[in-house]
């Protein structure tokens, strides 16, 4: 089997969906490893924005137009980022919570500006995860219910990199017990 690295990844967008809206920033950090992270800001594509996203993260797309990275320079770096902090021979692993917004980004933003992604196609998800790992239902994945369950646990700030960070944290904390438990 090949050795995995879990890397958690969080993004900040202009709207719901990849192809309408805009990858506003990424954070990123080693699951086991936080203190090895990534983050940038990139140009929005376009000026398509949803009110409710632009309230989430108080980005500002004027200023990100300024001084935000081209999307094909952001995926490059994000690109030689998780080549160099994931080892050889490992398989980098994507870890989101609610995997399939980050994800859906990300992989368009890879595929789309570099013809590739440093992910392949593994993505995981920390609320499918904890739903596996406790039987529970949909419903018991919400932030507001694993707060219950983790109650040091902080709450989403809606900065990609401190929400990644979270992330990894309480990912980590479902591993520990999960290893526990077995």
């Amino acid at each position: 089997m090949t050795p995995e690295t879990f890397v958690s990844v969080d993004v900040e967008t202009s709207g719901p969906t990849p192809g309408q809206y805009s990858l506003l920033s990424i954070g990123a950090c080693l699951v086991d490893d936080p203190a090895r992270t990534f983050y940038l800001e990139l140009n929005p594509l376009s000026d398509a924005a949803t009110p409710e996203a632009m309230r989430v993260h108080s980005l500002d797309l004027e200023r990100l137009k300024r001084e935000g990275l081209a999307p094909p320079e952001a995926m490059a770096r994000f690109e030689a980022w998780v080549r160099a902090e994931v080892p050889d021979g490992t398989l980098p692993v994507f870890v989101g919570f609610n995997a399939a917004f980050d994800w859906m980004f990300v992989a368009d933003y890879f595929q789309r500006f570099l013809g590739r992604n440093p992910f392949g196609h593994t993505a995981l998800d920390i609320k499918s995860y904890f739903m596996g790992m406790t039987g529970g239902a949909w419903s018991d994945t919400t932030k507001r219910a694993l707060a219950r369950r983790y109650p040091d646990h902080p709450s989403l700030t809606h900065n990609a990199l401190q929400d990644a960070l979270d992330q990894a944290a309480l990912f980590r904390r479902m591993r520990s017990k999960r290893r526990i438990q077995s």
